[in-house]
Formats: C-alpha cells, sequence, structure tokens
C-alpha cells in the first residue's frame, strides 16, 4: 500500500485527499471470505484462503482496519492535537461498543425466532454456546455490557475496541519518535503471547477462566502494522524480484502445513502442528501468521500495481471490482450484518442439507445480501435528506 514518509514531527496525510483503491478492495475481499466462514457448514470454506496458509481474513480485516485509522484519525492527532485526536478515537470506540451490543442481540433475538418456528432441527441458540446468558441473565448482561461477558463468535468487535482504545497511546509515544510506538506494539505481543489477556466469562456463576479468544494485546501488532505503514512509520517494502520469490516460497511452503488433506494424511505435519500450535495461534497471533500474511499482502500490493493501477482499470473486471471496493467502504456495517445473516443463512443451510445447489443458493444469497447493505449504509451516509429538491 501507499504510505506517506514524514519525520515525527509532520502531521500525517489528510484522509480527504486521497482514497487509496487497494484498501477498499481488500477489506472488501475480505468481508466475503469472513461472510462465508461464518456460515455454519458452509462447504464453500473448505476453499477460502484460510485452508491452504496459516494467516486468514482476520488479519487481512484487522490490518486493513489499521490502514483506515491512519487514513481516518492519524492526521486528525497532527491537526488538532492529541486531546482532540482522543476524543475522536473515544467516539468512535462508542460507535463500535453499541454495533457490538447490536450484533449481539439482534443475532440471538434471531436464534430463539428460528428455534420457536420448531422447523430446525438444531437448537441454534446452544449451537453458539448462549444457553448460558438466557439461563443467567442478570450477571451475564453485566457482564456484556461492561465486555467481560464475550462468547466466541462475538468477538471481533471487542477485540477492535481495546486496539482502537491503544491508537491515543502510540501516536503519544510517537511525537517523542515513531520507533517508540512500533516498540510498545512489539512488547505488548510478547506480553500477550506470555499470558497477558482479558477475562471472557468473568460473571458466571461457577468460576471460569476462560479469555477472549482473540487477544487484543496480540492482534494489535497487525493493526498497528498496517496503521504505522500508512501514516508513515514503516516505509513500504521495495518491489524486488528476490522479495517476491520470498514471499512466494513462504505461501507455498505453507500449504501442506494448512490443508486440511495433507494434515489428515501426514502424522509428522500433525505431530509438528501440536508441538508448534504457539506458532500459528489463532487467539495469541502466532509469529508464524504474521509472517504467511506479510508475504500474502506483499504479493497482493505488487499485483495491485502502483497506486492499485491495476485495480481501477475500466470493462467488466472494472465493474466488479468496484463493487467490491464498495463494499469495503463499509466494512463495519457490512461485517455486523454478516455476523447476524451468517448465522440465519448457515440455518437454511442445515435445513436444506447442505448440498452443493443448496450451498451454491446460500452463498450467493448472502454474498447479494451484504452487497445491499453496503448500498444502503453508503445511501444513508449520503444523507440524501439534504439536497435540495425543486
Amino acid at each position: 500500500m501507499q504510505t506517506t514518509q514524514q519525520s515525527s514531527a509532520t502531521p500525517p496525510l489528510s484522509p480527504k485527499k486521497f482514497r487509496d483503491p487497494r484498501l477498499d478492495f481488500f477489506r472488501g475481499i475480505g468481508m466475503f471470505i469472513i461472510l462465508i466462514a461464518h456460515i455454519t457448514n458452509n462447504p464453500w470454506t473448505l476453499w477460502i484462503p484460510a485452508r491452504f496458509g496459516f494467516s486468514d481474513a482476520t488479519e487481512m480485516f484487522v490490518f486493513c482496519s489499521g490502514m483506515a485509522s491512519a487514513l481516518a484519525f492519524g492526521g486528525l492527532f497532527g491537526r488538532a492535537g492529541w486531546m482532540m485526536g482522543t476524543l475522536r478515537i473515544a467516539h468512535r470506540i462508542w460507535q463500535v461498543y453499541w454495533v457490538h451490543l447490536g450484533v449481539f442481540f439482534v443475532t440471538l433475538t434471531l436464534m430463539l425466532a428460528l428455534n420457536a418456528t420448531g422447523i430446525f432441527a438444531r437448537d441454534e441458540v446452544s449451537a453458539l454456546n448462549l444457553m448460558h446468558f438466557i439461563n443467567s441473565t442478570g450477571p451475564n448482561l453485566i457482564g456484556l455490557m461492561t465486555l467481560t461477558y464475550v462468547p466466541n463468535y462475538f468477538d471481533i468487535l471487542p477485540m477492535y475496541i481495546v486496539i482502537l482504545a491503544l491508537i491515543p497511546v502510540m501516536m503519544g509515544l510517537s511525537k517523542f519518535d515513531p520507533r517508540l510506538a512500533i516498540f510498545a506494539s512489539v512488547v505488548l505481543w510478547f506480553a500477550a503471547t506470555a499470558g497477558l489477556n482479558l477475562p471472557a466469562e468473568l460473571w458466571f456463576e461457577k468460576p471460569s477462566t476462560r479469555q477472549w479468544f482473540f487477544n487484543a494485546f496480540a492482534w494489535q501488532l497487525i493493526f498497528f502494522s498496517g496503521f504505522g505503514l500508512m501514516i508513515g512509520w514503516i516505509p513500504a517494502p521495495p518491489v524486488r524480484r528476490w522479495l517476491i520469490a520470498v514471499a512466494i516460497v513462504v505461501v507455498v511452503l505453507s500449504i501442506p502445513f494448512a490443508w486440511y488433506k495433507i494434515i489428515g494424511q501426514s502424522e509428522f505435519i500433525r505431530e509438528w502442528r501440536r508441538d508448534w500450535a504457539f506458532l500459528i495461534s489463532k487467539s495469541n497471533f502466532g509469529i508464524l501468521r504474521f509472517v504467511h500474511f506479510l508475504a500474502l499482502a506483499y504479493l497482493a500490493w505488487v499485483a495491485a500495481g502502483v497506486k492499485g493501477a491495476r485495480l481501477v482499470r475500466g470493462g467488466k473486471s472494472g465493474a466488479v471490482i468496484a463493487l467490491i471496493c464498495r463494499v469495503g467502504q463499509q466494512s463495519l456495517a457490512v461485517f455486523a450484518a454478516s455476523m447476524v445473516l451468517a448465522r440465519v443463512f448457515g440455518a437454511f443451510l442445515n435445513l436444506a442439507g447442505g448440498g452443493w445447489l443448496a450451498a451454491l443458493i446460500i452463498n450467493v444469497l448472502a454474498a447479494l445480501s451484504i452487497i445491499a447493505v453496503a448500498k444502503l449504509a453508503a445511501f444513508f451516509k449520503s444523507q440524501p435528506w439534504k439536497v435540495a429538491r425543486g
């Protein structure tokens, strides 16, 4: 991705000056993959990129969110000062917090409604492991509102909230030297791998030691990698043939250790994954996930061309890319909707028997649904009611 080179005393580029099509495109791709991955018992999940490497769409989502946050908030810290920048981050946290609660309650309500119909063989509430919330609502409602009750399916946005809260800290450190912010991010990742995390079931009647599945203190590393690249703390890597070759080798060598067919047939690889699980841990963002993602990101960056030139060409492919970019531009609204809709589509896929035709219909309908959400979100953001009518 294009970065802006600057000293610690120079404010970042204003987010209004340009919109990088690469950021929108890859966020859009990530949204479609996340949707497919969250439709329960979806056979299409066997062919998403995560099945062929250590990293998956979560890395793409968090990395691109870091880049987008640098564009949205980085310039504000330079123009209006640290306090105003922090207030803007607090406002964004407030928005994401209510989206998180909305996703939880809407999903739970829909799952209860599906159960009430009596036509679904699977208990959709139990499938999400939410019966404890139903049976002990009072204490767990306190936990939900304080982010100390975080069910596994609903853990991405809480992670994002914690990472957003770290932006003022990193921006404060960068005023002295951007390398301090980078160093702090690395140190925090090491602390997370050593056990630093947050409680996920603090209010359970029987004490639970379960922590957040997505350890925000570990995942902030990839967020601030994207943030640092876009704001100029980290220089953009040069386009070199040897770097491309190294990235390809990393991606190819990862396939045997991630593809389920090879894992199922090789005892050596199964043992390796057990013995070195911390290197590929999704919860604590294992280092090999980071390396694999950086290799993929570099190849994607090179393939997109300078400033995304290969993504903005016209023709039929251009129309498809523009549609994907539209989804990427409305990533929060699309993500929230996809988390809700994926469970509904999964329930109907299960009801239909999960065959290839049912999977095709469900996945196409799901994709069309988030495209519609992206267009609707863009429509409301344009504030059409402000346009004067004759």
